[in-house]
């Protein structure tokens, strides 16, 4: 892994960005000491895409379209 100094990364910031953009990460070093080790950003995962999430955890009953259905007809007939 390629050290720079802090005056040599800020004359040569661009050209050391680009590099680390495709892959090939850096440290920024003060008297010789490693001070900050800079990668490409790697964006987290999508928040909203959550499909599928439960798959081999949860099982659905085989009647769920139609569970609750007298229930619900009762109270919309009125009966109790």
């Amino acid at each position: 892994m390629q050290q720079v100094n802090i005056h040599e990364a800020k004359t040569n910031l661009s050209k050391l960005i680009e590099k680390a953009v495709y892959g090939e990460s850096f440290v920024i070093a003060k008297s010789g000491k490693p001070m900050v080790m800079v990668t490409a950003y790697a964006p987290p995962p999508d928040p909203a895409r959550r499909i599928g999430f439960l798959k081999g955890r949860l099982e659905v009953p085989a009647d769920f379209d139609f569970m609750g259905n007298a229930e619900i007809q009762a109270m919309f007939a009125g009966a109790e």
